[in-house]
């Protein structure tokens, strides 16, 4: 069996499911935000009863509409946290930054377990061995009322990656390249399990970057093997209980298996508008841009920021052009300030915001207008996801920001790193 279908047959009571069935299945864990969750689903859930199944199954995070830019999205935040508090949510979380984030470092996910959010970037969990996955407003209102819903087992696609990256190349770069591989849809319904080598060697943030990502090929969820990164990273935030360190069986069906070297990558920039319309940095090098954007759930944690005030320490971004940062988390821009991380930001031009979707969904904080080029490390690039549908937007890493935001116009960040292989 996959591990997907390992997971869906603990959730559903079953010994063995099959890719293709369908099957019923207790959830661990139901997300909302505020933008997709209980102003929506309120009606419909009080009229078929409005009780909730557990508790301390169902995690609400107000990310989106924070801090709100209009009066409509202040009303659905007010809704949100007066609707946390009527049904004594033990798990409310507001202005602590995006949802998918949030869940990761409070311990909400495990390995093994069954995460729906109202959100399709809720895949992110998969990167700590957990199958999880985005579903619509009106069927989380069944998963409230009952804890379970119906899921079709997903195919696997096995994406092996082995080698060691450059310096310079990181996950966004790796996950962009598989991306253009298989395409933009060419997942669809489908898991992506990564594994090989280089996928081993990644640390806890980088494979969320991964996980977070397989939806742009249309995927379903995507998993990583769980091992003693991700233990660590759960023991770091008080998860002290066995863990099931799931994996896929040795003969295991696989749909596909892909496999690709890791050493021969060099940077990738996802191209308007499409996120599998991707190149190398070398092919759009020189591109002018008017903004760069460091953060969101993709690449907004501690060591995109660390890579990014890396390069840009001691220099200072072009005037032409404005850089906007964005932290993850609460926690990780405390931690980026404790290490002197915000004041290079600042110190080479960059604006520092609170941790929100912010203009990465082109709700607040940064959207972009008719005309304009911004180069992100977000992780959708469609038209009018950032703002104006007369914009363009450009994905590549934390690294690849930060160089194009020094020159202004895009560029290859290995020039401005040493040149050793990582160890």
């Amino acid at each position: 069996m996959t591990m997907s279908e390992k997971i869906l047959a603990r959730a559903s009571g079953q010994p063995d499911v099959k890719a293709g069935e369908i099957v019923w299945v207790k959830v661990d864990i139901a997300m909302m935000h505020d933008l997709l969750g209980p102003w929506l689903v309120d009606g419909g859930f009080r009229r078929l009863g409005g009780k909730l199944f557990d508790k301390d199954k169902v995690v609400v995070v107000s990310d989106h509409c924070t801090p709100p830019a209009t009066v409509q999205q202040a009303d659905i935040l007010k809704f949100t946290r007066d609707w946390a508090r009527q049904q004594e949510l033990p798990y409310y979380y507001e202005y602590e930054g995006p949802c998918h984030q949030v869940i990761v470092e409070h311990g909400h996910v495990r390995p093994g377990r069954l995460i729906l959010g109202t959100d399709s970037h809720t895949c992110m969990a998969g990167g700590l061995g957990a199958f999880a996955t985005g579903i619509g407003s009106t069927e989380m209102i069944g998963v409230l009322l009952t804890g379970e819903t119906w899921l079709k087992v997903p195919e696997t696609i096995k994406v092996v990656w082995d080698g060691i990256l450059p310096q310079g190349v990181y996950s966004k770069d790796l996950v962009l390249k598989t991306i253009k591989e298989i395409g933009h849809a060419g997942a669809t319904y489908q898991t992506i399990e990564f594994s090989g080598s280089a996928i081993r060697g990644l640390s806890m943030d980088e494979r969320l970057v991964l996980s977070n990502m397989v939806v742009e090929a249309g995927a379903k969820t995507g998993l990583i093997q769980p091992d003693e990164t991700v233990a660590d990273f759960l023991r770091s935030k008080g998860v002290l209980e066995d863990l099931d360190m799931i994996k896929s069986d040795d003969d295991a069906s696989f749909i596909k298996t892909l496999h690709f070297n890791a050493s021969e990558l060099e940077p990738q920039v996802a191209c308007p508008h499409e996120v599998d319309n991707v190149h190398p940095v070398s092919a759009v090098e020189g591109k002018a841009v008017d903004q760069v954007y460091l953060g969101s759930c993709t690449n907004g944690r501690l060591e995109d920021l660390r890579i990014a005030a890396q390069i840009l320490k001691g220099k200072k971004i072009s005037k032409n052009i404005r850089c906007l940062v964005v932290p993850a988390s609460q926690h990780i821009w405390m931690q980026a300030n404790k290490e002197g991380i915000l004041d290079i930001l600042t110190e080479a031009g960059c604006f520092v915001n609170m941790p929100s979707c912010g203009a990465c969904g082109g709700f607040t904080s940064g959207v972009i207008g008719a005309g304009e080029v911004v180069m992100s490390s977000s992780n959708r690039n469609f038209r009018g996801r950032m703002g104006s549908p007369k914009g363009e937007v450009y994905l590549g890493s934390p690294a690849t920001v930060a160089a194009t935001a020094i020159e202004g116009k895009i560029a290859d960040p290995r020039k401005y790193l040493p040149k050793e292989v990582r160890a």
